[in-house]
């Protein structure tokens, strides 16, 4: 088979060099990879290193193999078109359609879809120009991710890192496979969307180093937000103890206990369109706190542990089968892990909760925690039923949004 052929544009910032691994990653997975930079980045690396690494030419000049047209024939022919990284500079002329170099030249003749990886300082990213531009490049069907928070260059801190490059590679592998699925440029169906999803499991504290939990990994979620992110949606993370890695492009709010993930999630879905409930929550907590270790006593048996009811939160944002939603209009999807009578057990679970939709999955010894594959039936409220194969969570993933897409208002 034909490897995919990808355009890797690299501009002038110092994260130039992070872009390697992006194009190590990209050229090991099987895809073929022509670095495109700009004159500004060949002063953080060199074109002998791009060239070296991609196994293909590397120029940023239109004058170069004339015969060729390159400026012309390298968008048409790609597959995909990654920016990595985008800076403001970039940004700005990818959204007025300037053409001085080849990178920007080729932008202009792809037809393919095209992803944008921002790295700046927070100040630029934040400057109104830059998100007008952000706001264009997205309406005309452009991923732009939004940039990771953390040590810029200097001592600054703030929004504007560059993501990590692995990150930027699955959602790359995600945007190409939903294009191959689509048997072309498959529309960012998310764009201008908020959507808030929660990950992991809670921990409910019985002592300081002693706790009440679960065996969910997080990984669903995350296929959740990495799939989302790749069809173009704002997303906010709300992750509970997964140790996970963070998706290039979504706001991530990490929480510990029930009443934490509670407190993250109604204050991120005040504007979200959509609320995708992944997370395992734990029903149950200590009734009481021992700010102590519990010590075991020879000859005696540990004391009973009272428990109390946590809130339940996808009740709570969906309206608990009373109508009154969080949000008006707001699509609100749940999961439950079932051991035995999965789908009468999930049905009433949806009738119960009041949500949109509801992934029901089977759950125990071997199946889904932890794993990297999942199958489920998605329940819908007006009755209908979706199976999804065992498969990568990804594709799990895919359906989910296959489903909330068209019912958002």
């Amino acid at each position: 088979m034909e490897k995919p052929k990808v355009v890797l544009g690299v501009s002038g910032g110092i994260a130039a060099y992070k872009a390697c691994e992006l194009l190590r990653r990209l050229t090991e997975s099987g895809h073929d990879v022509r670095v495109v930079p700009t004159e500004a980045s060949l002063h953080f690396v060199g074109a002998a290193t791009w060239s070296a690494l991609s196994g293909n030419p590397v120029s940023t000049e239109v004058w170069d193999s004339v015969h060729e047209v390159p400026h012309v024939r390298i968008g048409q022919h790609a597959d995909l078109v990654v920016v990595a990284p985008a800076t403001a500079d970039m940004l700005a002329k990818a959204a007025h359609g300037l053409a001085d170099d080849l990178l920007t030249n080729t932008l202009l003749t792809a037809r393919c879809p095209v992803l944008f990886a921002p790295a700046m300082h927070t100040e630029m990213w934040e400057h109104p120009a830059t998100q007008e531009n952000v706001a264009t490049l997205r309406r005309r069907g452009a991923v732009v991710l939004e940039p990771a928070v953390g040590r810029l260059t200097g001592v600054d801190t703030g929004k504007g890192r560059f993501p990590d490059p692995v990150e930027i590679f699955e959602t790359c592998r995600h945007v190409l496979r939903r294009s191959s699925l689509a048997r072309g440029v498959a529309a960012p169906d998310l764009t201008g969307r908020h959507v808030v999803i929660s990950a992991g499991g809670t921990r409910e504290p019985l002592d300081p180093v002693r706790y009440l939990g679960n065996r969910s990994s997080g990984k669903q979620g995350y296929a959740l937000a990495r799939t989302a992110l790749a069809r173009g949606a704002r997303v906010t993370l709300i992750e509970a103890n997964t140790g996970l890695p963070d998706p290039a492009g979504a706001d991530i709010v990490r929480v510990g206990t029930a009443v934490q993930l509670r407190e993250a999630v109604l204050k991120a879905a005040a504007d979200a369109d959509a609320v995708v409930m992944a997370a395992a929550v734990a029903d149950f907590r200590p009734e009481t706190y021992a700010t102590g270790k519990i010590k075991k006593k020879d000859g005696e048996e540990p004391a009973p542990v009272a428990l109390v009811r946590n809130p339940d939160i996808l009740a709570e944002v969906a309206g608990g089968g009373t109508g009154e939603r969080l949000r008006p209009g707001q699509v609100v999807v749940g999961f439950a892990a079932e051991t035995d009578d999965v789908l009468a057990n999930g049905r009433k679970k949806l009738l119960r909760k009041g949500c949109d939709l509801l992934v029901v999955n089977e759950v125990g010894e071997h199946k889904t925690f932890g794993s990297e594959e999942n199958e489920a039936v998605v329940l819908a409220a007006d009755g209908a039923q979706t199976p999804v194969p065992y498969g990568p969570k990804e594709a799990l993933a895919d359906v989910v949004w296959d489903l909330i897409a068209p019912r958002l208002g």
